[in-house]
């Protein structure tokens, strides 16, 4: 055994704790001749800064193993997709002056938006990204009349272990699915066409050996016509390499079929499709032998994050402290319990069901105090709530103040609106396409076999000329996530409370009445084949 050959068994040796058996079997394959390049890369974190109950992710854990591979790699680069903040009660309480300086304590080297960094406003998207020490990429916004301008640049280009590496960062469209004032005067060019654009600049113009796309369009269209990382990858012919975030996809090279990683650009030659799921439960890794050009030679193997270490860095320990004193303070809050597990990533079921049967409740809880000044206020006769606003599952038991905070995180609150029967139908029609969504307990969306949508009231057909009163919330009553034909609608009645306030007194009102959360878990979307 030759001696650079042991070394590097130590080498590996060291961090196998941290690599799976595929990276550590994959690493020793590609032997020690050629210069070696990493790319780690994140995704979608969501302000899941604490380890899980089970101790899965979090952000001390993959600090220490992002700490490791460095030691143990000579060319490293970090790279994050964006969606770094909203979705735990770090966002709601500090709204990111917790994840802006740990991310920057990490040390990234290329960083781009996700949708959620607008959910405060351009304003403070500004204030933070001024602090950012990662380059921050942006090639199809366009922030000149904004107060982002001059944060953002289309693309970077990092000379590491002999090479010359290409990163472009590309967003999603935000129409309809940012709320409107938090990105006016935002510029949107298509990502696809931005995207080849500036490939091509940075492969042929200021020759880069490989272009990496840092991208926040989804691996997946979830029901839209939006283009995806997958379509990039099929209609290039410069880029190697798609970072992807926004659809929250684990991309599994152990499961190809499922997931392909592997995909043919438009002239043959294979991209490598990537992305790490959510939460910061996977720190995604790419090994890159320089000697080996082409995709099918990378070695990529995402990395569990766990909290297996005994050692944390001591500056993120510290600065994290008082931050998380309050939040767990709040986390303890009992305030009901569940009689039952709820799983948020299903479209129909239990979850959604209960999301929209809460509407439906204070909507006509709302209705009786109205009735005291304005008698002849009409019955809230629908509930409607969207999947994507309920951000972590319900387990069996007790219910804190923050697992609800953090599950229903969004600055939204209740309205409710009057609108037409064509228009509600339209609406379900894009929910169906979607799998479903969250609607109360008199409505049944049925899709038949030639694809056609029946909406049924009370079990009877929605009527498509007269108007129904429903309970939403305000980004589904604006029209976004798709859903245009809400926004056609008369306004009765808005809430001046956050809808995640509503639901703590609802749960509440609950336990001091004995009852425990408790949801109808049959599909209220009906998909017959």
């Amino acid at each position: 055994m030759s001696l650079i050959f042991f070394v590097y068994i130590c080498i590996m040796k060291r961090i196998q704790r941290i690599l799976s058996v595929f990276l550590f079997a994959t690493a020793i394959a590609t032997g020690a001749s050629g210069e070696k390049i990493v790319i780690l890369h994140t995704n979608d974190t969501h302000s899941d800064i604490d380890s899980s109950k089970g101790g899965i992710g979090g952000i001390l854990p993959r600090k220490a193993i992002v700490d490791s591979i460095r030691g143990a790699e000579k060319n490293v680069l970090l790279v994050d997709a964006g969606d770094m903040v909203q979705g735990t009660l770090y966002f709601n309480l500090y709204r990111g002056d917790v994840e802006y300086p740990l991310f920057n304590m990490m040390g990234y080297d290329v960083r781009i938006l996700g949708n959620h960094e607008f959910d405060n406003g351009l304003e403070e998207l500004a204030r933070h990204w001024r602090g950012v020490k990662a380059d921050a990429l942006s090639a199809n916004y366009d922030f000149s009349d904004t107060p982002v301008k001059g944060i953002f640049k289309p693309y970077t280009i990092k000379k590491i272990g002999g090479k010359k590496i290409g990163f472009v960062g590309i967003n999603i469209n935000p129409a309809r699915l940012i709320s409107g004032q938090n990105y006016e005067g935002v510029n949107f060019a298509d990502p696809i066409e931005t995207a080849n654009r500036v490939a091509a600049e940075l492969k042929h113009k200021k020759g880069c050996d490989l272009v990496v796309a840092v991208t926040h369009i989804g691996y997946d269209a979830e029901g839209t016509n939006l283009p995806t990382d997958p379509d990039l990858a099929r209609s290039s012919r410069d880029i190697d390499i798609i970072i992807g975030g926004h659809s929250h996809t684990f991309v599994d090279p152990a499961k190809p079929e499922k997931t392909p990683y592997l995909i043919p650009n438009a002239e043959g030659r294979d991209v490598l499709v990537v992305q790490t799921g959510k939460s910061g439960r996977n720190l995604g890794y790419i090994k890159i032998d320089t000697d080996k050009p082409g995709a099918a030679n990378y070695v990529y193997a995402p990395i569990p994050v766990t909290d297996r270490f005994e050692k944390y860095d001591s500056r993120m320990v510290e600065f994290l402290q008082p931050y998380k004193a309050k939040v767990d303070s709040i986390n303890n809050r009992r305030i009901g319990y569940s009689s039952m597990a709820m799983e948020n990533m299903r479209r129909t079921g239990a979850y959604p069901n209960w999301a929209a049967d809460f509407a439906l409740w204070m909507g006509n809880h709302i209705a009786d105090s109205l009735r005291m000044e304005k008698p002849d206020f009409p019955e809230v006769e629908i509930g409607f709530m969207n999947v994507g606003g309920i951000r972590q599952p319900m387990s069996e038991g007790v219910i804190t103040q923050g697992e609800m905070e953090a599950t229903f995180p969004f600055s939204n609150d209740l309205e409710i609106i009057r609108i037409k029967g064509s228009e509600f139908i339209a609406t379900m029609e894009k929910a169906a396409a979607k799998g479903g969504e969250g609607v109360s307990r008199d409505i049944r969306v049925v899709t038949n076999p030639d694809g056609n949508v029946s909406v049924l009231y009370r079990n009877e057909p929605m009527d498509p000329e007269k108007e129904y009163t429903v309970c939403t919330i305000s980004y589904l009553s604006q029209g976004n996530d798709g859903y245009e034909q809400m926004a056609n609608h008369e306004k009765l009645w808005v809430d001046s409370d956050k809808v995640s306030k509503r639901i703590l007194e609802y749960i509440e009102i609950l336990d001091r009445n004995g009852l425990a959360v408790d949801a109808d878990s049959r599909d209220r979307f009906i998909f017959r084949r």
